[in-house]
């Protein structure tokens, strides 16, 4: 079975080509696993990949929040924000690799003179590629480009994951452009889903959920959170797709992010599993709490109270209510059940926006009065930790309609089963 994996190595792995899930399923043998997780079949034949008239409208809306911004273009480098709008993936390292998006004119990329054939294998041998030599200055070059769309005194969007040193080279060389922020633009456009985003996303939720109730089938006394964690991941890559589980068992679910400690699950002991796999480029993000045998009383009280606090914030997720509504009507059921006041039990906020990155924007915090907007997605996770004792998360990923707040999965069943 495969072992457990870092969040860094998992960020990558999804990043990989499609080729390595189906090569880290084929390293899974039926014959090594468990039966209900060896019964789970590939799944990748559900996944449509986003089409290329989507990623031109991603260009066009991108466009229309510069204006709304009054942005002249965005600078993107490596990773996520990339990837959206291109469907290009690039690491970043030293060396400037950046793409132009303007708000009039065609965009183009900078790109290490070396990196020009790999980069035009995945962008297409008709976009505009400026390159430079290791002896010239990358950033003299992308003003150059600028400048050559009539962009001579503009103010650029810096997409928030390019480094600094890009940032600050983009600057120095081009004393003339003013720099600001791209996020309006790239949270603008990344924020609310199109509906074959939307349907990746659910993909990936069934089949994290999938791979839990598999395992949970599995599951024995003694048995270490490692190795229930390996489980699940193997049920993820059974069903064609890369994933990543943190299990906290006992007192150590009362740390939300758990603890890296050797855990073994025995009977009447807290098991809590989260995190999720990714389709596409999409993820998902969900929790279960439940019990190996039979539960206390108290932890079947905690438990209902968080599924309460759960529907509570689901309700509460409509389109044009402040982010930080939703945060507070979960958190008002928790602190009436008596675990309040604010962060002394229920620790975090309600959640996250969650897509490409398994935590983007918006934040639903208390705060934060950005209105929720039909096409967003979203992390709702309230819990309760006890320090000592054990914690309860319930975690499930939502999707603004004109009507309110849907679920990918269903909620959780008990405390005792998936």
């Amino acid at each position: 079975m495969p072992n457990q994996i870092s969040r860094r190595l998992f960020t990558q792995t999804a990043l990989a080509a499609p080729l390595l899930a189906q090569r880290l399923a084929a390293e899974v043998p039926a014959i090594q696993l468990p039966a209900p997780v060896a019964a789970l079949k590939s799944r990748r034949a559900e996944a449509k990949p986003i089409l290329p008239g989507e990623f031109e409208a991603r260009v066009e809306r991108a466009r229309q929040l510069m204006t709304d911004n009054k942005i002249d273009a965005i600078c993107l480098a490596g990773g996520t924000s990339l990837r959206y709008f291109t469907n290009l993936r690039w690491g970043n390292s030293e060396r400037l690799f950046a793409y132009i998006i303007p708000r009039k004119g065609q965009p183009f990329f900078i790109s290490p003179a070396f990196e020009e054939e790999r980069a035009r294998e995945q962008a297409g041998q008709n976009v505009k590629v400026w390159t430079w030599q290791e002896d010239q200055d990358p950033y003299a070059l992308l003003g150059e480009g600028l400048r050559g769309l009539g962009l001579s005194s503009a103010t650029i969007g810096i997409e928030e994951k390019v480094v600094f040193a890009f940032a600050d080279g983009l600057s120095r060389s081009n004393p003339g452009f003013k720099i600001t922020s791209a996020t309006p633009v790239t949270a603008g456009c990344r924020g609310r889903k199109s509906p074959a985003e939307l349907a990746l996303m659910k993909l990936a939720n069934s089949i994290t959920l999938e791979a839990y109730r598999a395992a949970w089938q599995a599951v024995k006394e003694g048995m270490s959170n490692r190795d229930f964690a390996a489980l699940i991941e193997a049920g993820m890559s059974r069903q064609g797709y890369p994933g990543f589980v943190s299990v906290q068992v006992g007192e150590w679910s009362a740390l939300p992010h758990g603890s890296a400690r050797p855990q073994p699950i025995r009977e009447g002991t807290i098991v809590m599993m989260d995190d999720g796999c990714t389709v596409e480029g999409y993820q998902s993000d969900v929790t279960r709490t439940v019990v190996l045998g039979k539960p206390t009383d108290k932890m079947r009280k905690v438990w209902d109270i968080v599924l309460k606090a759960q529907s509570a914030a689901l309700g509460a997720a409509k389109p044009g209510a402040p982010c930080e509504a939703v945060d507070a009507a979960a958190r008002k059921v928790v602190e009436d059940a008596g675990y309040g006041p604010g962060y002394k039990y229920f620790t975090h906020r309600l959640g996250h926006g969650i897509g490409m990155d398994g935590h983007e924007w918006p934040y639903l915090v208390k705060g934060n009065k950005t209105p929720i907007q039909t096409g967003m997605t979203f992390s709702d996770e309230p819990g309760i930790y006890l320090r000592g004792e054990f914690g309860v998360r319930h975690e499930d990923d939502m999707y603004i309609t004109e009507n309110g707040a849907e679920l990918f999965t269903p909620q959780p069943i008990s405390i005792e089963t998936i």
